[in-house]
């Protein structure tokens, strides 16, 4: 073989490699395989090539490359969306019926499109019992609580609207009863709300007025009487000894030598006429017991009305609060179940709370949370810090993993929460044995004061 053609189809496998792995950066990553395909059909080509076949190294070097595909842009990881929770398609509103007995309208609506099954229950306050109900709704009692529930066929873009009657419990205390609608298994919540009667207003000819003596004002004007009564005998007293001293008719006090009576008659006299010296007369004082009746009585009064403004911030003080001083931020808030209570940045409602009834161990109690967050940031809120308080003063937090499930799979506190928005879900605590949670306490974060509910 002459050397040309040797030289010749050397240079040709070099210059076909060259174009290979210039052509390979271009190609796109997701087809590893397509890279290495022109690699080995080259190979073929370039050992069976003829002495006639002279590609130039201008031509393979100058060949067009194909363009490579604009990368994805990257999204930082340190960047969260916040969750705004998706609206439900059932909405619940409850509203105290006005009459004298308790009662309350519960209205269920459907907002999609499509039918829905649904189950809605709805918490009694401790101590009463359903005395009329909507047809279809069934009431169960349990040894903590009573519960009121319908099975819904919702039509589409549908109110349905329900009435519990309860029996009155304590006259002028006030009963707050939430009412929630679940999924027809009873497993997920679609919305909760709530709603407190607090029957009718007494009228005023019937309201029970306080003691007189009671009464700061009524004391306050018999303290101004008195005080008046006082000043105005001492200025009567005075006034009388004045007048009696300075009378014309009276008599002049012993011991006064050189009194002369003046002439009766008109004509003047080159000297002066003698003066008639001036009566002494001693000043006359008001009497000891007015002085002191008047001391004692002002004394009275200033002990009186100290008394009552000390009683009274007495009274106004709340016990049951925690302090709000040192480490904590914001104020805490003690309620029970159905009753709003802020914090420093979420709003925290425990609509339901559910234990297994028998006496297992490693129970698990599930509340349906409302979460509301009022400031107009978002805020950041962790499973660890919600907890649920056991009668022999032990606590535990939130089981993450199956609060996870209850919630279909998603983490609730791996996002934040968006301003103003609102979610309604399951919390679930695992508790050791038969206790039940005497009260759960609910935070926005570490240094937050949160809020307390008493479970019954």
């Amino acid at each position: 073989m002459p050397a040309t053609t040797r030289h010749h189809r050397a240079l040709a496998v070099f210059v076909h490699c060259l174009g290979i792995l210039a052509a390979v950066p271009a190609l796109p990553t997701a087809a590893p395989e397509a890279a290495a395909t022109p690699a080995a059909a080259v190979r073929p080509a370039a050992a069976v090539a003829t002495p006639t076949e002279t590609p130039t190294p201008t031509d393979s070097a100058t060949a067009p490359t194909p363009a490579a595909p604009a990368p994805p842009p990257l999204v930082s990881p340190s960047v969260v969306v916040p969750t705004r929770g998706a609206p439900s398609p059932v909405t619940v509103a409850v509203a105290p019926a006005g009459t004298p007995a308790p009662g309350y309208q519960v209205q269920v609506r459907n907002t999609g499109s499509l039918p829905l099954a649904t189950t809605v229950r709805q918490e009694l306050p401790v101590g009463t019992s359903a005395t009329w109900i909507t047809p279809g709704g069934r009431a169960t009692r349990s040894a903590t609580s009573t519960e009121v529930t319908w099975q819904l066929n919702l039509p589409a873009r549908s109110t349905t609207t329900l009435h519990t009657a309860l029996t009155a419990a304590a006259p002028g205390r006030p009963l707050t009863a939430p009412a929630c609608a679940f999924t027809s298994d009873g497993s997920r919540p679609y919305d909760c709300a709530t709603a407190t009667w607090s029957g009718l207003a007494v009228p005023a000819a019937q309201a029970t007025a306080a003691p007189p003596w009671r009464r700061p004002p009524v004391l306050l004007a018999a303290l101004a009487v008195v005080l008046l009564a006082g000043l105005g005998g001492v200025w009567w007293w005075q006034r009388h000894a004045r007048s009696g001293a300075g009378r014309p008719g009276a008599a002049a006090p012993a011991g006064t030598v050189g009194a002369t009576v003046p002439a009766t008659d008109d004509r003047g006299t080159v000297y002066p006429r003698p003066a008639t010296p001036a009566a002494v007369t001693r000043r006359r004082r008001p009497p000891v017991w007015l002085l002191v009746g008047a001391a004692l009585v002002l004394l009275a009064g200033v002990v009186l009305a100290a008394t009552l403004t000390a009683t009274r911030r007495v009274a106004a003080i709340d016990t049951a609060k925690q302090p709000t001083s040192g480490a904590w931020v914001g104020r805490s808030a003690t309620g029970v179940v159905g009753v709003p209570l802020r914090e420093q940045a979420l709003e925290f409602t425990v609509y339901r709370v559910v234990c297994p009834n028998a006496p297992l161990a490693g129970g698990q109690c599930q509340a349906t949370v409302g979460v509301r967050n009022v400031t107009p940031q978002q805020q950041t809120w962790h499973g660890q810090m919600q907890r649920a308080y056991l009668p022999g003063g032990t606590w535990v937090s939130t089981d993450e993993t199956a609060t996870r499930l209850a919630n279909q799979g998603r983490d609730v506190f791996a996002q934040p929460l968006a301003a103003g928005s609102r979610l309604v879900l399951p919390l679930v605590f695992t508790v050791d044995g038969p206790a039940r949670p005497k009260q759960l306490e609910l935070r926005s974060g570490v240094f937050s004061a949160g809020v307390r509910v008493d479970v019954p």
